[in-house]
């Protein structure tokens, strides 16, 4: 079963990158900040349906690591899901760069980029490198925080795909002008890497903050979700 799960988890990150990203690579000029932001969260969405039976659909090491804090997966699912996620992202990132680089009209990954998240020179606001980690530690506290509540109660869960995807979106449309917005470190490392394999390595060297960030925003959501289900606890 576990091998199931994981299989599921690559399948979904594989998904949210190659189509989130490639919104941003090969269209992101005619869809626009709000139109990229919607082809990550559709993303979720569509995935959600697809596989949230068989993995729960976290696609996003930072999700598992929220999930794993607040005790719903133990250490073998939170580092299997991890490699899993990884995986997926990395072959979605490599198809990617594959498909850009056989578009003759497109120039190539060094026109287009592959998504990645970036500061500085890589921003096209120029946040600093601080500034970008603040940012994805809100951005992804956020996220997890509304995919810790939706998914608590069995109520709620057979929406629950739509509202983290569009939960993913909104956050998206702050995000992107300032870091490309990350809230998960697979979607940022796979383009990350392609681009260094291509010979751009500035994703790569900022890659870092677009991993730690998120974990860090994650684990903040765990911990304010636990406090909020104490408190109810109390008040019962």
């Amino acid at each position: 079963m576990s091998m199931k799960k994981y299989g599921a988890e690559a399948l979904g990150t594989f998904v949210l990158t190659f189509f989130g990203c490639g919104s941003a690579a090969v269209a992101g000029a005619t869809l626009g900040n709000l139109g990229i932001a919607f082809a990550f969260g559709l993303s979720i969405v569509a995935m959600a349906f697809a596989i949230g039976n068989v993995s729960g659909c976290h696609i996003n090491p930072a999700v598992t690591f929220g999930q794993f804090v607040d005790k719903r997966i133990s250490m073998t699912d939170l580092f299997g899901y991890w490699i899993a996620q990884f995986v997926g992202a990395i072959v979605a990132a490599a198809a990617l760069m594959f498909v850009i680089n056989s578009c003759a009209e497109l120039g190539g990954v060094a026109a287009t980029g592959l998504g990645c998240n970036g500061y500085g020179a890589a921003s096209t606001s120029g946040i600093s490198e601080i500034g970008a980690f603040v940012v994805e530690v809100i951005l992804t506290f956020v996220f997890v925080l509304t995919i810790l509540g939706v998914t608590a109660d069995g109520k709620t869960g057979h929406f629950a795909g739509i509202v983290i995807g569009l939960t993913l979106a909104f956050v998206h449309i702050t995000g992107i002008p300032l870091t490309g917005t990350s809230v998960n470190p697979a979607r940022s490392f796979g383009p990350a890497l392609m681009m260094a394999f291509n010979g751009d390595t500035v994703a790569l060297e900022q890659v870092w903050v677009f991993i730690f960030a998120p974990l860090v925003g994650a684990a903040l959501a765990a911990v304010v979700f636990g406090a909020f289900k104490s408190f109810y606890a109390q008040e019962d």
